[in-house]
């Protein structure tokens, strides 16, 4: 009985973790496929090793037996058969939800559908009294955080690359003038992002000074460095590394820091959201193997690995429709555009972490896409699809809550031992 309990929870996580890569991933991806500066299969191969890497080297090894601290885990102490179940019910509850919007090219947010499903479970196991609805309130204010902040750093962004290096006499001299000032600024919001966020999950402090000392010379080697590499890419003769042929200089240069942008949010996402998928897993497995409830669980090498790989294999099989969505049915996107709208959301979560405000990866980065649209004109944004997909941001707590109870239900009238 028990291997079958773990076998079919190792499949809903594993299913959960696809429609993490079909949505989730496909935002990180969504842009730089939009604007060419990679085809789908590199986007696949590139988001695959990215998310392994940062779900192995960055993930959570110890998590929260229940996702975002929602509910007291001592409270299934006498019952630990009802949070294996409950664990089980939201992953199946969350993965329908992003199964149903990915199918419909909406993007979500995945962690808030786990998180709209484990209050469902959790009302009817220990009562609506037993959830932390601070927690839940401060997750939901992310739909108007999110994407705001991204919208305002991703459009401010696009401005000023549009106004110096498109609109100059010559855009390739211009480009070659800021390419060791816009490298430097990705490389310290890369670095940054991944000490305060990366190294987090590590449990390894280091402080914002010593922080700061290490990542000002590198980011500068790197804006000294980049100045020959653009150079050379942006020659006619270049090899394209990134990029579609026939691309202009220009679009070549931001291909690059767009490629650069979206693998680190792919690693950040293999380091933050895998956990979404394998969080509850754990916590099954740590049930069916002690019978008791722990306050946090260890997650296994093997399934950070594996939850890294499923999330990446999500994105090839059921990635394309969002991908659209975020890179062409939104605005049309370009190298700068894509660029722009990925350094945006990149630094907004940075800066959104170490304020403490709640935000979504995916809300961000929509709001980001938004912003540079937005700059471009209101008729360059088509407001049809940004109305859908405030749609479905709304309805997701809800959704996931109501679905959630109905297999929780289901689940409970079934025989467990």
């Amino acid at each position: 009985m028990e291997i079958l309990i773990l076998g079919i929870a190792t499949l809903v996580g594993l299913y959960m973790a696809a429609n993490i890569g079909s949505n989730d991933l496909a935002n990180a991806m969504g842009t730089s496929v939009g604007s060419g500066a990679l085809t789908l299969n590199k986007a696949v191969v590139l988001s695959v090793i990215a998310n392994a890497a940062g779900a192995v080297l960055a993930g959570g090894y110890v998590t929260n037996t229940i996702s975002k601290g929602l509910i007291d885990p001592s409270l299934f102490a006498s019952s630990p058969n009802d949070l294996m179940i409950g664990m089980f019910a939201s992953l199946l509850s969350a993965g329908i939800w992003v199964n149903v919007a990915t199918y419909l090219a909406l993007p979500v947010s995945t962690t808030h559908s786990i998180v709209g499903a484990v209050v469902g479970f959790g009302i009817l196991s220990v009562g609506a009294g037993a959830i932390t609805w601070g927690k839940v309130i401060s997750i939901a204010t992310s739909w108007i955080v999110s994407p705001v902040a991204g919208a305002i750093i991703g459009g401010l962004m696009y401005y000023i690359l549009e106004k110096g290096i498109m609109r100059a006499k010559d855009p390739i001299k211009a480009s070659e003038r800021y390419a060791p000032y816009l490298i430097f600024l990705v490389v310290i919001v890369l670095i940054l992002s991944f000490i305060f966020k990366g190294l987090k999950n590590l449990h390894l402090h280091v402080g914002f000074i010593q922080t700061i000392l290490l990542s000002i010379p590198v980011a500068a080697v790197a804006g000294i460095l980049g100045r020959k590499w653009i150079r050379w890419q942006m020659r006619p003769s270049s090899r394209l590394i990134f990029g579609v042929k026939g691309s202009s200089p220009v679009d070549r240069f931001f291909s690059q820091l767009q490629v650069v942008t979206a693998f680190y949010v792919a690693f950040a996402h293999g380091a933050n959201d895998v956990a979404n998928a394998v969080g509850p897993l754990a916590a099954i497995f740590s049930v069916v193997k002690t019978k008791a409830v722990a306050l946090r669980v260890e997650v296994p090498l093997w399934m950070l690995l594996i939850g890294g790989i499923a999330v990446g294999g999500g994105l090839f099989v059921f990635g394309t429709r969002v991908m659209q969505t975020i890179g062409k049915n939104i605005t049309e996107i370009n190298p700068l555009r894509g660029f722009s709208a990925e350094f945006g959301a990149a630094t907004t979560i940075l800066v959104c972490s170490r304020l403490g405000l709640p935000i979504s990866t995916t809300h961000v980065l929509v709001g980001s896409v938004v912003g540079v649209g937005f700059m471009r004109g209101m008729g360059s944004v088509d407001l049809r699809v940004l109305r859908n997909i405030t749609y479905s941001w709304i309805i997701t707590l809800p959704f996931t809550v109501v679905l959630c109870m109905i297999i929780y239900r289901l689940l409970t009238l079934l025989p467990v031992s």
